[in-house]
């Protein structure tokens, strides 16, 4: 049951790391005051587009019941990790403390933890492992 919840959190980052991208490039989020904030912030593109790629390709083969879902699963939520992190770091290096950045960074930093924990740690009997040969 866990595992459900955990795919549909990872349905709403990655699909919130889309819209973020597409309100940033619209215009609809102001760009930092600062050029070099700007272009802090689009570093970030790739490692996004990857993450909710790989995230969105996981759940997708997940209902195809494919071997290789997990493992995308979890690679996109160690990138998710990755991303939250770094950007929590930087803003903490510049002791900036808004709410607005920190607050889903938090989010992109600690969901993934609780995410690999579900998906590697759950009850024994409810893996679906093929019996022995």
């Amino acid at each position: 049951m866990a595992e459900i919840w955990v795919k549909r959190l990872m349905l709403g980052t990655d699909l919130g790391f889309l819209a973020y991208w597409v309100a940033t490039a619209t215009g609809l989020i102001p760009p930092y005051p600062h050029h070099i904030l700007i272009d802090w912030n689009w570093s970030y593109l790739l490692l996004d587009l990857v993450a909710s790629a790989t995230g969105l390709t996981a759940l997708w083969l997940s209902h195809r019941a494919s071997d290789s879902a997990r493992s995308l699963m979890l690679i996109s939520l160690a990138l998710t990790h990755a991303a939250g992190l770094t950007a929590l770091n930087f803003w903490a290096l510049r002791g900036e403390f808004a709410p607005a950045w920190w607050l889903p960074n938090l989010w992109l930093t600690v969901f993934p933890v609780v995410g690999v924990f579900v998906l590697l740690y759950r009850p024994h009997a409810q893996r679906s492992v093929s019996p022995p040969r």
